[in-house]
């Protein structure tokens, strides 16, 4: 019972700690500090996506290496079946026997290179399909990242506006000072209105946000990628290539 008294008071504590924190904090340095969080992201993605491309490449070696060793053994085990038939028609059984020998071991080796080249196509496949998630992740991550950068600019613009209006109001709350009573509000009210609009626009962005931004990436790469496309094939047609086939 104590330990749970102590865990939520740890929480309780570090919730007001880092709300106290953000209230001081310089938005600009956040928003930085946000978009430096994003970058590493990406960057440790990008290296997990280049080992696992860099696992691909090495099975795909490895099946190149192994289908030749099959070619090579299949050629040998023809040559000593060869030369043990042309040492029985020369009437040497003996030779003959150990061409054939040679023949069966060479065969044996062809059977467990086939076996092994097997098991290299199916974790092939596997890598090809992991390898493809993990390019399409990193594209993801890029587009997204390019994303943030965008919004940073909007969101420094944004301050920049903000503290304009603070100024703003710094000032008509000195001219309150010396005006009439009643002829402009006062800052308090001016604050209270101001607030309740902030209030009203973060919820209405929230709501905003909560329905449409895990959809909004999807939907502009998808557009991103339509003029792409279209933009290849002008090119096609501009310099009078043949169409891609479609795979």
């Amino acid at each position: 019972m104590m330990f749970r008294l102590l865990v939520r008071v740890w929480h309780y504590s570090a919730a007001l700690f880092t709300s106290a924190f953000n209230a001081h904090a310089d938005p600009r340095i956040q928003i930085d500090q946000a978009i430096e969080e994003a970058r590493e992201q990406h960057l440790r993605l990008a290296d997990q996506t280049a080992a696992v491309i860099g696992g691909e490449l090495d099975l795909q070696r490895k099946l190149a290496r192994g289908a030749s060793d099959i070619t090579n053994y299949e050629r040998s085990a023809a040559r000593a079946l060869h030369l043990a038939a042309d040492a029985r028609s020369k009437g040497d059984p003996q030779r003959a026997a150990s061409f054939e020998h040679t023949a069966q071991v060479i065969a044996a080796q062809l059977a467990t290179a086939e076996s092994s080249l097997g098991d290299l196509r199916e974790l092939y496949e596997r890598a090809v399909i992991t390898s493809g998630a993990a390019r399409r992740s990193l594209e993801q991550s890029r587009f997204q990242l390019q994303r943030h950068m965008v919004e940073r600019s909007k969101l420094l613009s944004d301050i920049e506006a903000a503290q304009l209006q603070e100024r703003m109001a710094d000032a008509i709350n000195a001219m309150d000072r010396f005006a009439p009573a009643g002829t402009i509000p006062s800052l308090p009210e001016m604050r209270e209105r101001i607030d309740r609009r902030i209030a009203k626009g973060a919820g209405r962005l929230q709501i905003g946000a909560d329905s449409v931004e895990s959809r909004m990436v999807e939907v502009e790469r998808a557009v991103t990628d339509a003029r792409g496309a279209e933009r290849l094939e002008e090119i096609r047609r501009r310099e009078g290539l043949a169409p891609a086939l479609e795979e």
